[in-house]
């Protein structure tokens, strides 16, 4: 699914408070203790920066208050254990989540399907028409040498002789002697193993026009950046639900066009604008239910909403091509769903979250209040008065805002070093993954079965990250899933095409399923709060790069039938082993200033295993906390892309789509 340049996601509750004093420090640091102690360790990415402020389960009177002005400073995950962290609204838009899981398949996937070319095809001979198969080839088509040391019948020549005067002269076997041209009169197309007309067989993309497809994709990927620039501003400006119906329009517009194109370049422009909708068309969604579940809750809605509904919808795409058997029928049967984002209005919410950073404070508590009815809870009138003063608060503190750019990324050394290897690992994680995903038509196996069952693997990529990440980490469990499905990508090159070599290049796909989700929070838990939308956004830009170049990668079967598994496996191993050289993030507080991110993960070894280490001590936590607190005093530093950023970065993918997501643990 993953994952481009995105928008903001304004959060109310992320920013940097006053240094506490030591007294409320030590009591927000035992209250946390205890609470951890509780439900284990929680990942702060999906929280907000104020260690107390993201699970607050103490009773209005008790909420954090400002030392200035007296006010009760609430935001908005104060609020959710009041009015439900995932009550029964909150499972309607879970719900809602599946049919825009879908989209993204579909947008993702499709092109694969209308672009199949199959495996034998070869020069036409229109005077030959009459004659059996057999018989066409031994008169029009030389043979060359095949892979497997044998002979086989030329795909792109045919022999320069006159067939009219051959078939009443009676000779029935080719003269090895006779001249040989290029196609002139089109192909001819063996359909057994791919039952239907393609895109590329129409319009003959093969031979010397064979890289026309690739383009094509690559020209999709170059709307995705377009289109999260765009997308990303309009989400910024109008709300997140007006770019999520937009984004699925578009597709649903573009996608039914395709349909109708008459050459390369209208399909390569009806695929760039397919491409805006890649990914947003289900990310908008995803984040606005993400913003209103609660923190332990965010682990099961960002994995498993991939692991179930984006699964289910892979697995079923080339089905519906395989029993549709219409190339232009099955791109309207996958665009028209998106037409129906349109009625998303009528039942999701806007984002409370972008209203109260637009202001709108009284339309994010009318909603807030429709969550409270439908779950059935009753919050305190006093409790919504305390978040508006809050809220107020905040935004006249962020006039004040020193603003960052991604460029303060590189102005340290060690902070640099982070990010140029965070850019690095991501664009390895994007190439072997959008590569296993286009490879499966040179495994040696039916590719509808094939390309189910490596879809599949996304279930239990996701379910086998949501046990072990926070038990793991980051670094080691980042390193040997890239590092393993670089060397299943190389073993599957020195056995037998076929069952063989599928089965461990599925085993490559499975493990860098892992890899993909792995990136997209270590990346969001390493870079500084007050950068960190930027931060994420430029990597996967980067990542999407490394998408453009994965279907050339692809293309080198027509070379040699292993080599992108070679490029793949190189690659994967690669990128494996510069995850080493990051820092652990596990249970350390995220860097908030630019000052914490060069100086985070100083120290830490690289033999160092978090499931194997012992826990910090007590004393050096607070040391640790007390510190940071000094260094954050005196400062009104807005951290407003904080939980923004982190929830975003999660979501840009895998895909996205893609899609594919990691979360915080609860």
């Amino acid at each position: 699914m993953p994952p481009k340049p995105q928008e903001s996601i304004p959060v109310i509750g992320d920013r940097l408070r006053e240094a506490p004093s030591a007294s409320t420090a030590d009591h927000r640091e035992t209250a946390e203790r205890q609470a951890q102690g509780e439900r284990g360790y929680v990942n702060r990415v999906f929280e907000s920066d104020e260690k107390s402020s993201a699970l607050d389960l103490r009773p209005p009177q008790q909420l954090k208050a400002d030392p200035d002005k007296g006010v009760k400073i609430i935001d908005f995950d104060d609020l959710l254990p009041h009015i439900g962290e995932f009550g029964l609204f909150q499972k309607i838009l879970f719900l809602c989540m599946i049919p825009f899981a879908f989209f993204v398949a579909f947008v993702y996937f499709s092109q694969i399907f209308i672009t199949l070319v199959p495996e034998e095809h070869w020069c036409l001979a229109p005077e030959l028409k009459h004659l059996d198969l057999d018989t066409r080839l031994r008169l029009s088509v030389p043979k060359v040498n095949a892979d497997d040391g044998g002979f086989a019948y030329s795909k792109c020549l045919m022999y320069d002789v006159n067939y009219t005067e051959i078939i009443e002269s009676g000779i029935t076997e080719p003269d090895p002697s006779w001249p040989v041209t290029s196609c002139r009169h089109g192909w001819e197309y063996n359909f057994t193993d791919i039952p239907y007309e393609t895109v590329a067989t129409q319009f003959d993309w093969v031979c010397e026009n064979a890289a026309l497809p690739t383009i094509a994709q690559s020209i999709f990927f170059l709307g995705a950046i377009a289109g999260g620039l765009i997308f990303g501003w309009i989400a910024d400006r109008f709300g997140r639900i007006p770019a999520l119906v937009g984004c699925n329009l578009m597709g649903f517009f573009a996608g039914v066009a395709t349909a109708y194109v008459r050459s390369f370049w209208e399909f390569s422009l009806c695929r760039f604008l397919v491409g805006f909708a890649f990914d947003n068309c289900f990310t908008m969604m995803y984040i606005l239910v993400l913003e209103y579940v609660g923190p332990k809750w965010r682990t099961f809605v960002a994995n498993m909403s991939i692991a179930i509904f984006f699964t289910i919808g892979s697995c079923s795409l080339p089905w519906i091509a395989y029993y549709l058997a219409d190339w232009k029928m099955f791109t309207i049967v996958t665009s028209a769903p998106l037409g129906l984002a349109i009625l998303t209005p009528l039942i999701v919410p806007e984002s409370a979250r972008w209203l109260v950073s637009q202001g709108k404070i009284d339309k994010a508590i009318k909603i807030l209040r429709k969550f409270e009815k439908i779950n059935g809870t009753d919050v305190p009138p006093q409790i919504y008065n305390d978040f508006t003063e809050s809220c107020a608060k905040i935004r006249e503190e962020e006039t004040d805002t020193e603003s960052y750019s991604v460029l303060d990324l590189f102005r340290t050394p060690r902070l640099r070093k982070i990010t140029i290897v965070l850019v690095l690992i991501w664009m390895a994680i994007s190439l072997v993954f959008d590569g296993h995903v286009r490879n499966v038509g040179s495994l040696g196996l039916d590719i509808f079965f094939t390309f189910t069952v490596a879809a599949a693997t996304e279930f239990p990529a996701d379910t086998l990250l949501t046990l072990t990440l926070d038990r793991w980490g980051r670094r080691w469990l980042a390193c040997g899933t890239m590092v393993f499905s670089g060397v299943f990508s190389l073993l599957a090159t020195v056995v037998p095409i076929g069952v063989y070599s599928a089965t461990l290049a599925i085993l490559g796909r499975f493990a860098v399923n892992i890899s993909y989700n792995i990136g997209l929070q270590y990346a969001a838990e390493l870079l500084p709060t007050v950068v960190r939308a930027q931060g994420i956004a430029f990597i996967h830009i980067m990542g999407y790069v490394a998408s453009i170049v994965a279907p050339f990668v692809v293309y080198l079967s027509n070379i040699t039938v292993s080599l992108p598994l070679v490029v793949l496996g190189i690659v994967g191993i690669l990128g494996g082993l510069l995850s080493l050289l990051l820092p652990e993030t596990l249970n350390h507080e995220l860097p908030q200033t630019l000052a914490d991110g060069e100086e985070f993960g100083r120290g830490q070894r690289i033999w160092d295993f978090p499931c194997c280490s012992k826990k910090i001590d007590e004393a050096d936590k607070q040391i640790e906390h007390f510190k940071r607190a000094s260094n954050s005093s005196g400062r009104r530093k807005s951290v407003r892309g904080s939980t923004r950023g982190e929830i975003r970065s999660s979501l840009i993918q895998r895909s996205s789509v893609r899609s594919r997501i990691a979360a915080a643990s609860p």
